[in-house]
């Protein structure tokens, strides 16, 4: 059975970074060097990111300066800063020559606003206002996401004009599949396909082939619509729009791909309390500060959970089997929350969900919850009046995994929601929030009943 694609793809590239590692310390740098010229500039970025600090600083120092940009640009922003930290002005406007608009934005907001000053200042006067233009804009909407390389034509022209004029081009920039319409006013009013200009008589005016039913996309829409937008419409380019529908860009598919994987890594790290741009080779002195305030955030949960505990003490005492089973009515909670707050959060991202359809999936998630809740409480009831031989002890564990499995399925629900309107990411405060309303819940229920029946 062949291996996937990206199985493959993994061990060559960790075969890459044994031959590399070998080569160094053998201390051949030419070799190295000749190495890393036959990669891609994807393939070294990969490298980069893959190894430790002090041979990520060799390597950087091996690699053609022809490529630097385009390797730089595909770097994570923790590793992207590493290394920006090691140049000078004269550098950094070097090594963004040629580079887009859009990535070239993206490089200097990882640096200080005194620095991005000076290299802004450093580049020729067309480059700064390009980079400029994108810079107007937050780097997670559309306007920050686009480029402004664009090729636009006029509607009254006749094609045969418009293929001279791209014959002028010694290219078109990257992911071109159509030309842009505009007015004299420079508005936005279609497009103009290739496929359309290559095979329709070239005697024909460009408004009588231009595609006019396309909504150019608002420069402040969030990134993560215009994902969904490519997404949905299968585009490899859109135009990007003022208030005043002038064209000030587009956007192409491989941005795009780079928000949806930003958004893949956020959603992934932010379980966890961790930043989607962390260097996975990053300094002990970076990590442990980053790691701190989340677990510290988790210790102040546990201890309101060990305070609830702590409540019962006395019945803890006379019934030793409820430390033994307390753990499992938590357990269960905090599985089903995590369930439901996967699925909430991920419709979020998706804009599935909205106040319109809230309603329905909380009675969804609820109803769900109440039916896994009657079938493992009943089982857990079971084991536990085998195990114990004491039926208050079942019943005791069965109403406390009832109650605490619908809690954690509407809080599943809920909590996504109110993080969301509080203007906080649901991603990376939602779990520790579930986690805090299972325990809570799930031990004051199980104690809080079996003080009532022990009593």
């Amino acid at each position: 059975m062949p291996k996937p694609v990206n199985a493959d793809f993994k061990f060559r590239a960790q075969n890459q970074l044994g031959e590399l590692y070998a080569a160094l310390d053998s201390g051949t740098g030419r070799e190295v060097q000749r190495m890393l010229h036959s990669l891609s500039p994807q393939s070294i970025a990969q490298l980069l990111e893959s190894s430790p600090p002090r041979i990520r600083r060799v390597l950087w120092e091996l690699i053609d300066r022809e490529v630097e940009g385009e390797v730089l640009q595909e770097l994570t922003d923790d590793v992207q800063s590493q290394i920006l930290a090691t140049m000078d002005t004269e550098e950094m406007v070097a090594i963004m020559e040629g580079l887009d608009a859009d990535d070239v934005a993206d490089i200097l907001q990882q640096l200080p606003e005194r620095v991005m000053g000076e290299v802004l200042s450093a580049m020729s006067e067309h480059d700064r206002q390009r980079v400029e233009s994108v810079l107007a804009y937050d780097e997670e909407t559309a306007g920050g996401l686009m480029d402004t390389d664009i090729v636009s034509v006029r509607p009254n022209l006749h094609l045969d004009v418009v293929l001279r004029y791209l014959r002028r081009h010694e290219q078109l920039p990257e992911s071109t599949d159509n030309l842009f319409v505009v007015n004299r006013q420079g508005r936005f009013i279609g497009l103009l396909p290739l496929t359309k200009l290559l095979t329709t008589d070239p005697s024909v005016t460009v408004r009588e082939v231009m595609i006019t039913d396309v909504e150019p996309i608002p420069a402040q829409m969030p990134d993560d619509e215009v994902a969904q937008l490519f997404a949905k419409y299968d585009w490899i380019t859109a135009p990007v729009v003022d208030e005043g529908k002038r064209l000030l860009g587009r956007i192409t598919i491989d941005d795009v791909v780079d928000v949806i994987r930003e958004d893949a890594d956020h959603s992934l790290m932010s379980l966890a309390g961790l930043d989607e741009e962390e260097d996975t080779f990053a300094p002990v002195i970076r990590t442990a500060p980053r790691r701190a305030v989340w677990l510290g955030i988790n210790l102040l949960t546990a201890l309101l959970a060990s305070w609830v505990i702590n409540l019962f003490q006395d019945t803890i005492d006379k019934v030793v089997a409820l430390a033994v089973l307390m753990p499992i009515v938590a357990s269960m909670g905090g599985v089903a929350g995590s369930q439901t707050l996967t699925v909430v959060i991920r419709g979020m991202a998706l804009g599935q969900v909205g106040r319109s359809n809230l309603s329905w999936l909380l009675s969804r998630e609820l109803g769900s919850g109440a039916l896994n809740a009657m079938l493992w409480s009943a089982v857990m009831g079971g084991i536990a009046a085998l195990w114990f031989g004491d039926t208050r002890i079942a019943l005791i564990i069965i109403a406390a995994m009832v109650i605490n499995l619908i809690t954690a399925a509407f809080a599943g629900a809920i909590l996504p929601v109110a993080l969301r309107a509080m203007r906080i990411d649901p991603a990376l405060a939602g779990g520790v929030a579930l986690t805090t309303v299972t325990d809570v819940v799930g031990f004051m229920s199980f104690l809080g009943l079996a003080t009532l029946f022990f009593a």
